[in-house]
């Protein structure tokens, strides 16, 4: 949040960090995926201008790790995968809001074929929000 606007000098850089840490579980306390998902949102607050551009690559990292959260087996505690979710469904609505509301279009199509309650009750509130 310090370098403001002038994190768009490293988003390409910072991108590749972004989705390496959201398709990798870091065990039950989920730490390093939490505080990503919280550097995301960071970012796209201040480089909302380029979001856009971001947009496909961005929203495909969050909802495959949306759905490897929902479908994980392992130890990681039922809170901490709400944490996740919630923070998940955030950078969605803030990805949407610096794009005009395409993220809202792209994802009508997976709401509607999603039968997983917990990921389309995600997706629902990206919709809904405005």
């Amino acid at each position: 949040s310090r370098l403001g606007i002038r994190i768009v000098r490293h988003l390409k850089r910072l991108e590749r960090v972004i989705l390496g840490y959201l398709e990798v579980c870091d065990g039950p306390e989920e730490e390093a995926r939490l505080g990503i998902l919280e550097t995301l949102q960071c970012t796209i607050e201040h480089a909302w201008p380029r979001m856009p551009c971001r947009l496909a690559v961005l929203l495909k990292a969050l909802l495959k790790m949306m759905w490897d959260v929902h479908t994980d087996q392992g130890p990681t505690p039922e809170p901490v995968k709400a944490v996740l979710l919630q923070g998940a469904t955030e950078c969605l609505i803030l990805l949407d809001r610096c794009s005009e509301g395409q993220v809202k279009v792209l994802l009508e199509g997976v709401y509607s074929s999603c039968e997983e309650n917990r990921v389309r009750e995600c997706i629902r509130k990206v919709q809904e929000n405005t």
